[in-house]
């Protein structure tokens, strides 16, 4: 790789490496993991700089290229990981003990199937367009709406999340049914 070409690859990862930690996160539900998902997405994009650097949309490309990554890795993993809601001890303050049922939200995650959970991060938590998701899942934008349709409908359904997920309860003389509605935007 040309000096160059290094400059331009240390400015990408400086830029975008926070987010792809944060993505990958919540792709694997554990710190470590997305680090290492992170650091293996990077080595790849590295080897393949040029033809990253000359796409329109680099950041589509490296997110395409993680979430490949991250299937991948459950495809060779022979030893089931289990996510859970309990954080180990850490030493300093936790940033993201602020959002509460953090741990309970990425758990529920980690149940939904790859590509569900690849759509319903991307385009809930990222906030991304349905057109920006279609592209980094290399699918149809109906695709994307029916997985993120069908993540969305097992999260309400999961029994762990009924205590983060806002309802209200609408006249018995309407409806014989409690509705619930979930929020559009993803916390951060």
């Amino acid at each position: 790789m040309k000096s160059h070409e290094e400059d331009e690859f240390r400015a990408f990862v400086e830029s975008r490496r926070r987010g792809l930690v944060n993505t990958a996160y919540l792709l694997c539900g554990d710190r470590d993991d997305a680090e290492d998902l992170t650091q293996a997405t990077l080595v790849k994009v590295y080897g393949a700089w040029s033809r990253v650097a000359s796409r329109d949309d680099r950041d589509a490309y490296v997110r395409r290229i993680l979430i490949n990554t991250n299937v991948s890795r459950h495809r060779r993993r022979r030893v089931a990981h289990f996510l859970t809601d309990r954080l180990p001890d850490r030493a300093g303050p936790d940033s993201t003990a602020d959002l509460a049922g953090r741990g309970v939200l990425v758990a529920a995650l980690g149940r939904l199937p790859a590509g569900r959970r690849a759509a319903v991060v991307l385009r809930y938590w990222e906030d991304r367009s349905e057109s920006e998701v279609a592209k980094i899942l290399g699918c149809k934008i109906g695709t994307v709406r029916s997985q993120a349709h069908r993540g969305l409908a097992q999260l309400r359904k999961d029994p762990q999340l009924a205590d983060l997920i806002p309802y209200q309860a609408v006249s018995p003389s309407l409806h014989d049914t409690e509705v619930r509605s979930w929020p559009t935007t993803a916390p951060h």
